[in-house]
């Protein structure tokens, strides 16, 4: 199960993260989202737990807690939205043309 970290402090890197739930479960993957042009953390995260049970265990053990001097936010993460539709595409030629893509 993917887990959706949020309100994280500038200062939680990923092995922070991945400590903070490896005390709930094994922990397959842990990431800070970072912004691609300074390197600096986004202020949230994913958690990947092997285990439903244990991310859930996770999620109620850890959501509105204190990490680093934040309390976060942990939840289900959502899919990510595919999208589609408005804007602009090219027509082959030169011309675009307003629509879906």
């Amino acid at each position: 199960m993917k887990l959706y970290v949020g309100n994280l402090s500038w200062n939680v890197d990923e092995g922070m993260l991945r400590t903070a739930f490896a005390a709930h479960g094994n922990v397959d993957e842990a990431v800070v989202v970072t912004d691609r042009d300074t390197g600096r953390s986004r202020g949230f995260g994913f958690v990947t737990m092997s285990d439903d049970k244990d991310a859930n265990d996770a999620i109620e053990a850890l959501n509105d807690q204190e990490l680093d001097g934040r309390v976060i936010k942990v939840n289900e993460a959502r899919a990510k939205s595919t999208g589609g539709g408005g804007g602009y595409k090219k027509d082959g030629g030169s011309n675009y043309q307003k629509g879906g893509w």
